[in-house]
């Protein structure tokens, strides 16, 4: 470390030196040399993410923000002496991730400035909106290339370094630190999704779609534009959407994969021939207060290890957001209205929760730097984070989804039988064609549960107000699920099953109608069948009688057969109905019934090996 003396001492040192020299060429050099050198100590690399950063402008690492409309310099001054040199370089890298780990990896950012972005201090442009770019939905397949290209470095000089035209800028004590050198050039990003159906492999379509982008550079442009695709890569292509976000001037932008190829071959030329549209990539910038002792400082700078942690926070909140969007563009959730009440309260209070952990985050990463507040302040944010009820949204989300697949597990079992919301009931069980309407009811759909309270009274709460002190812990209580009970459960197939036989054995009663509803009750826990005849709803435990046992044989006489007919084994049988027919393989089936009151019957009159 250098003392605040031992920095002036320098000043002056070779401020004199620059001066006694003065037209002396390698004393000069010699100099710059060992300034340049002290100086590369003391510089912190970062990312512009499309920020207009360039030479001379004064920078606040408490914020990373860039102070607009103030410098030590005035414009002449500063285009002045810049020494500049070219930079060609070109990138391209692919991926497949979509964290934000990931991206910033592609993008250089260092762990201070990845926590001012997390913390929304930084207002990115250009390609750097690719940050912003997520998946919203699991069903999605992503790979991503990234195309960089950089073609002059600028640097301040002593020259500037040594003399300010606006000095008291340094007791203004806005900015911490001063741009000293830009690398200019253009960065894009090819954002290429497939969504998937729910009988695709996940697997297998992210393997074609990274074969398939990764092939694009190797794919050649014939002289009339077109591209040489075999059928299958044709096929595969027609699926895949894509997203550009890019520092380069486009005149439309690529949303097929078709397109995203003939831009790619256009970028190479794009800064070849349009030079002076190159932006500041990367900076260098240098503290103030080896300047002056008198300018503002960066105190301190967050621990990588929380800034990692608080990574993985916010990327857990993404995540969980993604999945309660999935449940919701389920069809099943349209039909089954409570549920998605439910899962749209959680949204709604997850998506608050985020903005108030960000303004949080916001609120005390430039009091940290700046020396007003110490690390463990964020660290409290953290652990205010994993004592609230939030922290426990993966396994309220994972009971949601079990809700879901129990549904559709029921609905899919019965073919044919539609499952309608309570709008549509109403309209069939009113239609005058329909005498009867047999309901298969889900009746404890409708429960909040204490754990979206809870989620409500956590932020009215606002714990993040009070850094200080003892942290309250929310406990979030088990709410007991319908289908999480296993004797709910038991009656629910019981119900499930007589409903299912029923319907089948009146699938050809054009004036029955059999549908799947969901109806609050929370005096017949799980489910139940309601029965409406004449469009008024008759009985809520609807029993049907189902299909007896077939018949023992009791004897076979000559033409006759003596039968012991089997009772219902729902209700009391008041009559049976014996049902019988020829054999004729190759003709259509005409069957013979009879109506009795007796459980022992005598079929007579049969001819052998024909009924």
């Amino acid at each position: 470390m250098y003392s605040s003396c031992e920095l002036s001492s320098t000043r002056r040192f070779l401020s004199s030196v620059l001066l006694q020299t003065c037209g002396v060429t390698e004393p000069l050099r010699l100099i710059n040399r060992y300034v340049f050198k002290f100086m590369a100590t003391k510089t912190t690399e970062v990312t512009a993410l499309g920020r207009p950063l360039f030479p001379g402008m004064l920078y606040d690492c408490r914020t990373d923000a860039f102070i607009p409309g103030v410098t030590l310099w005035d414009k002449k001054s500063l285009n002045e002496d810049l020494d500049t040199h070219t930079k060609d370089q070109t990138y391209l890298k692919f991926s497949s991730s979509d964290c934000f780990s990931d991206k910033s990896s592609l993008l250089n950012i260092s762990a201070s400035l990845k926590a001012s972005f997390m913390s929304g201090l930084v207002e990115v442009g250009g390609s750097a909106k690719y940050l912003h770019d997520t998946k919203s939905s699991n069903q999605q397949s992503r790979v991503t290339m990234y195309y960089s290209e950089t073609t002059r470095f600028e640097q301040l000089t002593m020259t500037h370094l040594s003399k300010f035209t606006y000095p008291q800028v340094f007791d203004q004590k806005t900015a911490t630190h001063v741009v000293t050198a830009v690398l200019y050039g253009a960065q894009a990003f090819l954002v290429f999704d497939r969504t998937l159906s729910e009988d695709e492999d996940k697997q297998e379509i992210e393997r074609k779609l990274s074969i398939m982008v990764k092939k694009i550079p190797a794919f050649s442009i014939k002289g009339n534009g077109s591209v040489e695709l075999s059928e299958a890569e044709k096929k595969i292509a027609e699926n895949i959407s894509c997203k550009f976000h890019g520092d380069f001037h486009l005149e439309q932008k690529p949303t097929t994969y078709m397109e995203a190829l003939q831009v790619y071959k256009q970028l190479p030329n794009l800064l070849k021939d349009n030079p002076q549209n190159v932006i500041p990539v990367k900076v260098w910038l240098y503290p103030l207060h080896l300047l002056d002792t008198q300018a503002a400082r960066l105190v301190r700078d967050v621990s990588t290890s929380l800034v990692s942690y608080t990574e993985a926070v916010m990327e857990d909140l993404e995540e969980v957001e993604r999945r309660c969007s999935d449940l919701l563009r389920i069809k099943k959730v349209n039909i089954f209205r409570d549920i998605k009440e439910r899962l749209t309260s959680f949204q709604s209070s997850l998506r608050s929760y985020k903005t108030v952990f960000q303004k949080a985050l916001c609120k005390v990463l430039p009091a940290i730097r700046g020396g007003e507040m110490e690390e463990h302040t964020l660290e409290d944010i953290m652990k205010i984070h994993e004592t609230s009820p939030f922290s426990a949204s993966t396994q309220w989300l994972d009971d949601a989804k079990s809700e879901l697949d129990l549904l559709s597990s029921y609905t899919k079992s019965l073919k044919g039988i539609k499952a309608v919301d309570a709008h549509d009931l109403s309209t069939i069980r009113l239609n005058p064609d329909i005498d009867v309407v047999v309901c298969f009811t889900f009746t404890s759909l409708r429960h909040e549960g204490q754990y979206l309270s809870t989620l409500k009274e956590f932020l009215q709460s606002d714990e993040f107000k009070t850094l200080e002190g003892e942290k309250t812990l929310y406990s979030v209580e088990s709410d007991q699920k319908w289908f999480k009970d296993p004797d709910v459960i038991t009656r629910t197939r019981e119900t499930f099953s007589l409903f299912k036989s029923f319907s089948e054995a009146n699938k050809d009663d054009e004036k029955i109608c059999f549908i799947i509803s969901a109806i609050s009750d929370s005096t017949i826990p799980g489910s139940s069948i309601y029965l409406y005849e004449q469009g008024k709803l008759t009985d809520k435990r609807f029993q049907p009688v189902t299909k007896p046992p077939a018949p023992k044989v009791k004897s076979i006489q000559g033409n006759s057969v003596s039968l012991k007919l089997q009772d219902s084994p729902t209700l009391e049988t008041v009559k049976y109905r014996v049902e019988y027919r020829e054999v004729k393989p190759d003709e259509k089936e005409e069957w013979i019934f009879t109506n009795t009151s007796h459980e022992d019957f005598t079929l007579p009159g049969l001819e052998s090996k024909k009924q």
